[in-house]
Order: structure tokens, then sequence, then C-alpha cells
């Protein structure tokens, strides 16, 4: 995360000089979406995971809450300076802000509660009877499943999870990129649709949080197949009718998926344990990012040749559906899991 912070700071930096297509190229996919990819979308999920065991799953979703919260306070002040002094100079801002905040901010982040003498979730480290000295677990406590990356690889929950994710990612990543062209092929003008844009956003925040608190007390594949069933559910309407009222149903009901998926990654660390949830994490993204690279690409293509988004919409309740069966699995192994 120091490196990213650093990282990203420099690129806005250099971002506010480019003057060319190729420069832009460099700078940003080299750069500055190299360092967001790797320091604020994994580093964090992954000291959350490290941290956080009884709390995994509030704990992951403020780490995922803490992305729309930063887009809805600083997109704004963006905006503003974009306006004021231009692109450039913002982009440049962007930057010092980065260095100048974030990276002292990372300084004072610990990978392992252990690091600093506590257990996980902030309990204290009891003392060791025999050496009078801090020791790493405490008498009578169980230790933590941990499974090295090759170890899961060979794990049919973890190919359960990676399918189960694919096809969610397919159906959520369809709607976020094609959000406003669907809302406009259902009749609304492009402002129309940026309101609805924006309510998906805000119904998005809160539901995070509920969830987040629900999942730390329930089976977590449970939940996320119950999650996922409701994105089933606002789907099916889309198909049905265009009335304004299907619009909103569909809004907030499928921003249940995106508020989800903390528990899902939470759902990871509990199967798979602290140790490798990093690699693991990214041995998943690996695969399953090719189902939000082709979801778009394939909806975009029939939508060119229909004029039409049924198709793709039916596409996407047969995605769910399986994503949510696929989860449903889980259930036993986890529950069976949490009584070993």
């Amino acid at each position: 995360m120091f490196s990213a912070a650093l990282l990203a700071g420099i690129g806005y930096i250099l971002f506010s000089m480019v003057h060319s297509y190729t420069a832009f190229l460099i700078v940003y996919l080299g750069v500055i979406s190299l360092s967001f990819t790797a320091g604020f979308v994994h580093a964090p999920t992954v000291i959350a995971n490290s941290w956080f065991i009884r709390l995994r799953a509030r704990a992951m979703t403020v780490v995922s809450a803490a992305v729309p919260v930063g887009g809805a306070l600083i997109t704004p002040l963006l905006g503003i300076a974009v306006h004021t002094f231009g692109w450039r100079w913002a982009a440049f801002f962007a930057g010092v802000l980065f260095l100048v905040a974030g990276v002292p901010l990372c300084i004072g982040i610990k990978r392992s509660p252990e690091s600093i003498g506590l257990r996980p979730d902030g309990l204290p480290l009891e003392p060791d009877v025999g050496a009078g000295a801090a020791s790493d677990r405490p008498a009578g406590e169980k230790p933590a499943p941990d499974v090295s990356a090759r170890e899961a690889f060979r794990s049919p929950i973890f190919w359960n999870l990676i399918c189960s994710m694919t096809c969610r990612s397919v159906a959520f990543t369809t709607v976020t990129t094609h959000f406003i062209p669907m809302m406009v092929w259902k009749g609304l003008s492009q402002t129309e649709a940026s309101v609805f844009l924006a309510g998906f956003a805000i119904v998005n925040l809160p539901i995070h949080f509920l969830l987040g608190w629900i999942a730390d007390f329930v089976n977590k594949p449970k939940l996320v197949a119950i999650c996922i069933l409701v994105g089933v559910i606002a789907v099916l309407p889309m198909l049905w009718s265009d009335a304004r009222w299907t619009l909103w149903f569909f809004t907030a009901l499928y921003s249940v998926l995106d508020a989800s998926i903390p528990v899902y990654w939470a759902a990871v660390g509990d199967f798979f344990g602290r140790k490798s949830f990093g690699a693991i994490r990214g041995n998943m993204n690996l695969f399953y990012t090719w189902g939000s690279i082709l979801g778009p690409v394939i909806a975009g293509a029939v939508y060119d040749r229909t004029q039409s988004y049924a198709l793709v919409f039916n596409g996407m309740t047969v995605a769910l559906l399986i994503s949510a069966a696929l989860t449903a699995l889980l259930i036993k192994p986890w529950a069976e899991l949490r009584r070993s």
C-alpha cells in the first residue's frame, strides 16, 4: 500500500504532463492502474483478512465501502479543480495529495496483529506461562485453518468459488458497464438514466454495511446465495415491463449483488485462512476477471445485432442462477468448517 500510494502520487504528477496517447497509456496503465489494483484493491482486503476472523465480514465491508465513500467525497472536489484550474493541474494536485496524505497514512498500517503483540479481532495475546513471554496464540485457542495457495488450487471449494464469482461477474459487470444504455433502451433520457445510476450508488452503501453486519452472525455462503437470488428477482421485471417502477426496483435490488462481494471474500477467508489469502485471492482474480471482461463485450455485441437488451437480461438471469446454485453447494462445507 505504501508503494501504491507513492506510485499513484508520482503517476498523477506524470499524468499532468502527458502530451501523446502513447504517453497516456504508459502512465495511466503502467503506473496508476497498476498501483491502484495492487495497493488499493487487493492489499486492503488482505490486511482486513489478516486482522479479523470473528468480525471478518464487517472489516471487509468497511474496506469495500471506502471506495464509494471516497468517490462521493473527492469526485466533486476534483470536478471543481478541473473546472477552475484545468485537468492537468487537477491531476497534479491529486498526485501531491497522494504523496502528502496517502503515503503517511500507509506507513501506519501493520501487516498483522501479531506484529504488534495482538491477536485477530484486536484481542490481546495471553502470556506464555513457561517462558513468561507473549505467545503467538493463547492457550486453548484453536488455530484458524491456513491453507497454502498450492493446497487451495487443488481444492474443489477453490474452483467452486471461482466459477460462482465468474458467473456473478458476467452479470454484474455487464450492468455496471451498460447501465445508462440499458435505461435509455427502456425509454429514459441519458440525464434521467444518470439519476438512476446515482440512486444505484446511494442505495449500495447502506446495504454494504447491513450485509457486513449480518454476515458475521450467519452462514456466509447461504447469505451470498440469497443475495444472488435477489439479483435474479431484480432482473425479471426488466424482461416484462417498461414501467418506471420496474427500473427503480431493478436499481435498488441489483445493488445487493455488489454489496455482497465483501461477504464473498470473507467466506474465502473462512475457508482458506490468513497466511496465503493474498496469493489465493490473486489466483482467483486471474480466472474470474475474464467474466468481467467478456460479459460487457458480449452484451455490446448482442445489442449491436438485435438493438435490444432482452437477450442480455436472459443471459444474466442464467448466469446468476448458476452462481447461486454453486454458492449454495458451499453452505454445508462452511457450516462443517465452523463446527470443527
